[in-house]
Order: C-alpha cells, then structure tokens, then sequence
C-alpha cells in the first residue's frame, strides 16, 4: 500500500473517533459504544463495550485500564490461549498473525457497518471483521468474512463469529437449557475457573438442549431491572458452540460462533467463508432491560413481519391428531370462528396417496392430499375456510421424509446417508433427512411450497416443521474431501431455500415448529413469523418455558395455546381460566377442541379472545417487564409488558403453588411512567365481585413503588373453586 492511500484509510479512522490523537475506532448505538483499537499495520485490539462514551471520556479510554487483547484473536503465536480462527495452509503451516490493512465505513437504511480488514503478514489470506451497529436499536452484530489467495485450499479448523473479553469480578451467566417438551428452561450461574461450554450438534433442530444466546450479569447475581447486563445471541440455524474461558487473568474471554466439531472446512482460493452473526447488547437497566433490546432489534430486523401483529388461530393437531377429515376440518372452523378467532390451521395427517399418512411412521414426502381423507381436496377447506370467515393454514414437514414413501423409493440418494452404511432412521421407525446440500433436494423442498401457494394463493399461513435430527454423517452430494462440510452445507441450502420462499411469496405467514421448540434461534427468524414454543401445552409448564424464551425473544414470536384438560402431555388438570392468562402472554391461539367444551367454556374463551384484541398491540408490540420469576420459587410469576409511550400496559400474575396459611410476596410494577396515572381494569374476570381495585386509578409511581395487593383466591361459587389463581390487569393512562 502506498504511503498516500495508508494515511488516507488511517485518517478515516481516526475520523471515526472524532479524535485526531487517537487510533480509535468506535461503534455506537443510541446507548451502546464498543471500541476498538485499530491502527493500520498494528493488531485489532478490543478495548471497551458497555453504555455509550462520551467525547471526553472516548478521548480518554486508553488511559483508564483496558483489556490487551486481540478482538478476533488467531492460533499460532499464542498457542496456550483459547481462538476464534484457527487454520491449516497449504504448505502444513498453522500459524496466523494478522494486521490491520485498512479500515471503511458505510450505511445500511438504519444501520452503520464499520469493515475492519486483516492481513496475515505473510500468506495471502484475509479476514474481514464486520461490526453492524443498529441506530434505532441498541444491538451490533460482528461477523466475519474469510478468504484467501493461496494456491491450494486452506483448512479452517476454528472459526468463530466473534469475541469479546469480559471483565471478572462477581460475573453471572444466564442461559437457556431443556429438551422436548421442557425447553427454555433458565439456568444461571456464577461464572468461575475454567471452561463453560455451551454447544449443539443435532444438526437440525439447535434449540432443545442448549440456546445459542446468552446474557452476562456484570455486577453480581442477576436482577430483572437493575445491573449492567451483556447479553449475546448466535444467528445461526445450525451447529453452534459457545466457550466462555475463564483463564488466569483479569478476564472471561467468551467465544461463539459455529460448531467446528466434525466440520473442518476446506477453504478455496478466493472463496469467502461468512460466519453468522453475534448480536451483542448492553443494558444497565438489568435482564429485561437487555431483553427489550433484543426483542426491539428482533421486531425491526430479524423477525418476519416483526412489526405485523399476529393472528388468533385454532391449530388442530390436539384436537385430532391424524384423524384429520374434510367434515371435522369444517367443523373446527366454524367453531373458531365463532368465537373471534382469525384463522384455522390443519396440522399433519392430511397427506399421502399410495402411502396414506396415519401415523407417523410413511408419507413424508408425498406432498399429495389424501382423498379419502378430505374429498373435496385443499379447495374444499379454502371454501370452509371463506363460508366461516377465517383464514386457512396447512401443516408441511418438507426437509423430511419417510423411508415409507412413493418420494423414497424415487430417490433413495437425496437423504442423508454415511456411504458403505445403512440409511439411520428416527421418528416412527421410517423418518430420514433430506440432504440440503443438493441443489436438485433444494429446488424439491422450494416447490412443496411453491405447488401449494400456485394452486392455492389463499393459504395464508404454514406450519414448517422439523421432527429429526441429523443421526448419520454422509452426503451423496458432496465430494468425497468435502464430506465435513455436511453440516454447513446443510444449513446454506435451508437459507437458501428460505430466501427462494421469502422472495417469491413475502407476505405468508410461516411458522418455524420443530419437534416443539427446536427451532428458536436468530438464525432462521428473519424467514419465520413465529415459533412454536413447545410441543407441550401444559400452562403451568409453559410459565416457566416462556419465561425462560422471552429473555431473548419478543412475545409477538411465541406461539402460546390454550390446551385442553386434563393436558395431553403432563395429564394436569388446570381451570380454563388460568390456562387463558398464561395464553394470552403471547402469540394466542387454541389447541383445545372446540366441539369437546361446553358453553361456559366456549364463552369464556369468547371473552377472552375479545379481550386480547384489545391487548394485541401492547403484547405483541411492547416493551417487557419481568417482574417476579417463577425460578425464584416464590409461589407467584409476574410480568407486564408496556407501550413505548408508556400510556398502557398489561400486568400477569399467576400463582405457581398453593398451601394453606401461604404468604406470597407483593408484587412492584415496572416500566410505567411515575406521573401519569392509570386506571386498572380486570381481563377474563371470573369472581362474583370485581377486585377492590377494579376501575380505580393510580399514580406510576405508586404501582412501581408499592404494586397491587392480589388476592390469592378467586371468589367463586364452591363447587367452581380449585387450586389456581391468575390475574390480568389492564392498564389505561388517564389524561
């Protein structure tokens, strides 16, 4: 580089930093600054992230103690550390040493990319590190870009998306853990010596286990409304692995990115490897707080249609199971209709010609309707659909197949397979994956969505969903040498797949369910409206699931139903009522069957369904509040999410225990504004007396300070009384 374009590009750095003095870089949201060392010819060093600088105090960062460290640190000059990118050249060498080339800037709508460019200073390779701050929401993503121009391909061993040195002290982590039926479950834990590894390999489905998003308590044990809070979330659908290392100095170096294990990538000249993106946030307003952040961010950038408030659907899969039929179908619509509803789902068991689906060990695959099953074909429930005024929906399981299928015996090559082995299967006995990888599997799995929007552009929703994990490694389409890029390759045809629907059919609404929650990442959410929470409906456990979700995800992505009784996965019998409130927390629906409730029943979920429509905007659309976690094992979970404006809110509380002579904790509202006043109003009441409160109006500063006495108890008739008590109070400012 000449010595002219040198102190050009250094120039544009320094103007990054508004200081002359300095070799600066700094990136910055409305609240956020993250800054880093980056001077031309020198390393890229991490130098400070946390709430938003100052001129004076940027000017001065330097000087007040900051961490010496790379901000994409390299194997092989540094062996005993931990790396975010570690490589094998050509010639057997496995060493990198990085410099800065050059550093630019540009605008993306509303957002700012800050491109640091990196030269090892030796070999022809390259790695560019993005960080995208966005200006009207506090989150940055960084991600890299990697290449080279070596003659023969160089292996990447390692390759994380990101770093970020944080400082130690009484440091907590949070994190979300489960399985099926039980995800989103929080664990939190002081952080000490040693390694904390968070990862997933099921190749499919990343989010039953383990969640490639994390929150960083700075200040001590973590709190929902106070303390300094780092929060991360891995973008990506597939194979992750977090690493939080925990060496002998003053830091926790934390490290995300995807999962090398099995997955060497063979790198070619002039290919670009993308790693996916960590979104970073920063909130000194506690756990909630940087969970507005992420959920502001996720309805504006990351979410389908995130800012469209969702519809209330009845799905028919616990209502039927596989028993679907054209007659029943009808039936569900009306009743849905009938009780406010916007739109019907039919879920699996509507396929299959020379395989009938049944169960679920064949059909996938024959993407054909059954015609003994529905006669009048897709056309005849869009008609029920019309005569009912809902909209309809479909249920599709297309990365899947069974080995008991018209598709398989076509095809055997197109599922994942480990040559020289028997085909490995899942699900019913029969169930395989389909191999992305393959352009012709890519195209087959585009038109299963593409021939059903054709022949039938009224469908206004699918549920995708995703019922196995990767069990076998082989693919019949990658090379022979390439054979550990399976898992990656997967996930690029899946985007690629998405970004075919997505850019043909923008408007549909899309579902991401797989096996229940498998599917709850940033990775696939820019092409899914929503996700399934759990497979299992139980309103009890679904507090707690919930709870857990909405650290990292807003409540307009989290499909929450109200089931049946006693449940069909827990077999616990919980009152309607209660069952409503916890329903109502999120994206409503129902999975409960109509037809099997009586008329109190149907009327109370009438009611509630009214209710919510009034609701919808703040829930969907508001700012979340946790107010008294059901982990705290208190007896009583409480959270409220409240406008921007902060002119209405909707407060939850729902007792998780019951025991004679209990004492429940009082519980303090948030987010409110302190001057205005508001006026509380009952949702779903089911008491003979309104609550001594009902319709009375209160200051924000008192429900902040002091909240609400709630009664433990409803006041029912004897024989309707039980176990469970829930409230949901409406706010309304008065003015």
């Amino acid at each position: 580089m000449s010595i002219r374009k040198r102190m050009n590009v250094l120039f544009g750095t320094l103007l990054l930093t508004g200081s002359l003095f300095s070799q600066n870089v700094c990136v910055s949201t409305p609240e956020t600054s993250l800054v880093l060392s980056a001077p031309v010819g020198g390393e890229l060093k991490h130098v400070y992230y946390g709430d938003k600088l100052s001129e004076v105090d940027l000017q001065n960062i330097n000087l007040t103690g900051t961490p010496d460290m790379p901000a994409y640190p390299v194997y092989g000059l540094n062996c005993p550390g931990e790396s975010a990118l570690a490589v094998k050249h050509a010639d057997g060498n496995m060493t990198l040493q990085m410099e800065i080339v050059q550093v630019k800037t540009s605008k993306e709508e509303n957002a700012e990319i800050t491109a640091i460019e990196l030269r090892d200073k030796v070999y022809p390779f390259y790695v560019n590190v993005y960080y995208k701050a966005y200006q009207d929401a506090d989150v940055i993503e960084i991600w890299t870009e990697i290449r080279h121009q070596e003659k023969k391909p160089v292996i990447l061993n390692q390759f994380a998306s990101a770093f970020l040195p944080i400082r130690r002290g009484n440091v907590w982590l949070s994190h979300l853990y489960g399985s099926w039926a039980n995800e989103g479950r929080l664990c939190q834990e002081a952080l000490e010596p040693g390694m904390k590894v968070i990862k997933n390999k099921d190749g499919v489905r990343n989010s039953h286990t383990s969640h490639a998003e994390v929150m960083f308590s700075l200040d001590g044990k973590p709190q929902e409304n106070a303390g300094c809070v780092i929060g991360a979330a891995l973008c990506y659908s597939g194979n992750y692995k977090l690493r939080i290392d925990t060496h002998d100095d003053e830091y926790h170096r934390f490290f995300a990115g995807i999962n090398e294990e099995n997955s060497a990538y063979s790198l070619k000249k002039d290919e670009i490897f993308r790693t996916p993106e960590l979104a970073l946030t920063y909130s000194n307003e506690g756990l909630s707080g940087s969970s507005r952040n992420f959920h502001r961010w996720a309805r504006l950038h990351k979410l389908a249609h995130g800012t469209v408030p969702r519809k209330i659907l009845l799905n028919s899969w616990e209502g039927v199971y596989f028993d679907v039929n054209q007659a029943g179908m009808d039936q569900m619509m009306s009743d849905i209709a009938s009780m406010g509803g916007e739109l019907f789902v039919m879920d699996d068991g509507w396929f299959g010609d020379k395989y009938p689906r049944k169960n679920d060990s064949s059909s996938l695959g024959d993407w054909v309707v059954d015609k003994n099953k529905l006669p009048n074909g897709i056309e005849g429930l869009l008609k029920d659909a019309q005569k009912n005024g809902v909209k309809f929906g479909i249920w599709i399981e297309p990365e899947m197949a069974n080995t008991t299928s018209e598709f398989y015996e076509k095809h055997p090559d197109w599922v994942i397979k480990a040559p020289e082995r028997d085909v490995v299967q899942g699900r019913g006995g029969t169930q395989v994956v389909l191999d992305l990888a393959n352009p012709q599997v890519q195209e087959f799995i585009f038109k299963i969505v593409d021939d059903l929007m054709s022949n039938y552009p009224e469908i206004d929703y699918i549920k995708w969903d995703a019922n196995m994990s990767i069990l076998n490694h082989g693919s019949n389409y990658l090379t022979k040498d390439n054979q550990s890029h399976m898992y990656i390759e997967f996930h690029r045809g899946f985007e690629k797949i998405c970004q075919q629907i997505r850019a043909k059919y923008p408007d549909l609404t899309i579902q991401a369910c797989a096996s229940g929650g498998g599917r709850v990442n940033y990775g696939i959410l820019p092409y899914f409206d929503e996700f399934w929470v759990s497979d299992n409906t139980d309103a009890l456990q679904r507090i707690y699931m919930q709870w857990g979700t909405s650290y990292f995800f807003p409540a307009i992505a989290m499909a929450s139903h109200i089931s049946a009784a006693p449940n069909h996965q827990t077999f616990r019998t919980i009152p309607l009522k209660y069952r409503i409130d916890v329903a109502m927390s999120g994206r409503l629906g129902m999975e409960i069957q109509p037809k099997n409730m009586t008329e109190e029943e149907k009327t109370l979920c009438k009611n509630a369904i009214a209710e919510y429509k009034t609701i919808r905007p703040v829930v969907q659309l508001g700012d979340i509040y946790r107010l008294m976690s059901p982990y705290d094992k208190l007896g009583v979970a409480s959270m409220m999410y409240v406008t921007p404006e902060k002119d209405k809110s909707v407060f939850y509380w729902w007792k998780t225990e019951h025991f004679v002579n209990q004492h429940l904790p009082r519980v303090k509202m948030a987010g409110l504004s302190p001057d205005k006043l508001y006026k509380v109003h009952e949702l779903n009441r089911i008491d003979n007396d309104p609550l001594s409160f009902e319709g009375k109006t209160f200051s924000g500063a008192y429900l902040m300070a002091n909240g609400l006495e709630i009664p433990y108890n409803h006041k029912v008739d004897y024989h309707k009384q039980n176990d469970y008590s829930s409230r949901v109070l409406w706010l309304e400012e008065v003015k």
